[in-house]
């Protein structure tokens, strides 16, 4: 097989499948995996997650799971690669409920795809059947939808009027919480290579 074409028969479905049990063995969640290339090397990215975070630990721990079971199984074939495993940062999109309850406290900018929707908090409306932003702050987050404070008010919203949440960064609220980095991830693979790769 050339260089080109040595990863050609990885999978992220496959991977996913693979590594999902190893994941939730270390007590994460798999949110994605990605598989490109790096110059030579394959390169597969993983993107793990938690109820409270994840830590530098949970990723160190985590990477070596990762990489004893893609090695074992040769699921990115034959020739070397480099493994990245991290955590979401603030810019991942708020799409599942699991993502909007890990974002309680935390101040969001979401479009409301209700065009009658009404408040201090959002931005002008774009027309007629069309969605507006707005900005508040996720009090709860439940199975069918998420309760917002926006302007000292509660508001509920079903996840069917929401668009994709993104987090908003108060520098005065950081905290240097630990195991974070700036952008609000956990990435220690960073472009490393598991052992023996």
């Amino acid at each position: 097989m050339s260089g080109g074409s040595r990863h050609a028969a990885a999978q992220p479905e496959r991977l996913a499948g693979l590594l999902e049990p190893v994941v939730a063995a270390a007590g994460l969640e798999l949110e994605s995996v990605r598989v490109g290339r790096a110059g030579r090397r394959g390169l597969l990215r993983v993107v793990v997650d938690a109820e409270h975070g994840v830590t530098l630990d949970d990723i160190a721990l985590v990477s070596r799971s990762v990489a004893a079971e893609v090695d074992a199984s040769d699921a990115m074939g034959p020739g070397p690669y480099t493994l990245e495993v991290s955590s979401p940062g603030v810019d991942r999109p708020l799409t599942e409920p699991r993502h909007w309850r890990r974002a309680t406290g935390r101040l969001v900018r979401v479009p409301v795809r209700d065009p009658a929707f009404r408040t201090a908090g959002a931005t002008r409306s774009s027309g007629p059947g069309q969605s507006r932003s707005i900005e508040g702050r996720v009090a709860e987050a439940g199975p069918s939808g998420v309760t917002l404070e926006i302007g000292g008010e509660l508001r509920d919203f079903r996840y069917a009027e929401l668009g994709p949440g993104q987090v908003q960064v108060e520098f005065d609220k950081l905290d240097g919480g630990r195991g974070q980095s700036p952008g609000g991830g956990t990435d220690v693979a960073g472009g490393g290579e598991p052992d023996g790769h």
